[in-house]
């Protein structure tokens, strides 16, 4: 799995997470979400992921992820 893999299945978890939790104890756990995709909108305009340097550090290796 490359890095860019990684970010998305982390993203797309913490989404799901969020909206379980959201249901099940408060509504204050849509700011996770709002947080996640704010996160991802921030990096596609910078570049900067603190998920993806993260990543990087567990040794997970970059690449493309849509070849």
């Amino acid at each position: 799995m490359t890095i860019d893999r990684a970010v998305l299945a982390i993203a797309g978890t913490m989404v799901l997470l969020s909206i379980v939790l959201t249901l099940w104890i408060s509504q204050w756990f849509l700011l996770l979400t709002a947080f996640v995709g704010l996160n991802l909108l921030q990096s596609a305009f910078t570049g900067f992921c603190p998920a993806a340097i993260l990543l990087s550090k567990f040794g997970v290796k970059a690449g493309c992820a849509f070849r």
